[in-house]
């Protein structure tokens, strides 16, 4: 199954965010290219919140060229087999943790927010970390840091702070 069928069949599946789910698939049905940089109309990303439920915390990246602080995550590639793969590979990647497992039961959210290369119709699932994660820090980032939950405002940016809301509530 390619990347693009895969992620038709995440979105159908997915059962919130009706309107928004509905503009990811709309989008997919216009572009058969939807899920690469290349689409300048707009592309399918992949994020995985990185969260430690043992000590209550999340690991955040701060983006290199965006200089806020996100959940590890970014463009699709050739080689990724599904979006949840994507979204793990990206969580590795860029957390530097290996042996993360993706929380059971699909996307936690969907969002769309402008970046300086196009929008990013992002699915965000999240990944937990095994016990004694040591996180290191990949060139995309200025800085990786674990945050407590109650932390996770007062940095990043309401897109965020909703993500951690929703994993803690699948938790």
């Amino acid at each position: 199954m390619s990347l693009h069928a895969d992620a038709v069949l995440v979105l159908k599946s997915y059962e919130d965010q009706e309107e928004l789910r509905q503009t990811y698939l709309d989008h997919l049905a216009a572009h058969p290219d939807g899920m690469w940089k290349a689409c300048a109309d707009g592309h399918i990303t992949a994020s995985a919140l990185v969260i430690d439920p043992e000590q209550d915390r999340v690991l955040l990246t701060l983006h290199r060229k965006l200089r806020m602080w996100l959940q590890m995550g970014g463009h699709c590639e050739p080689g990724d087999a599904s979006l949840a793969a994507a979204a793990l590979r990206e969580g590795t990647e860029e957390s530097g943790i290996l042996g993360l497992s993706l929380l059971p039961g699909g996307p936690v959210r969907l969002d769309r927010h402008l970046t300086p290369c196009a929008w990013h119709l992002d699915v965000q699932y999240a990944a937990l970390a095994p016990a004694g994660a040591v996180a290191a820090i990949s060139d995309e980032s200025l800085d990786l840091r674990w945050f407590g939950y109650d932390e996770v405002a007062e940095v990043a940016d309401e897109s965020v702070v909703r993500l951690v809301r929703a994993t803690r509530a699948r938790l």
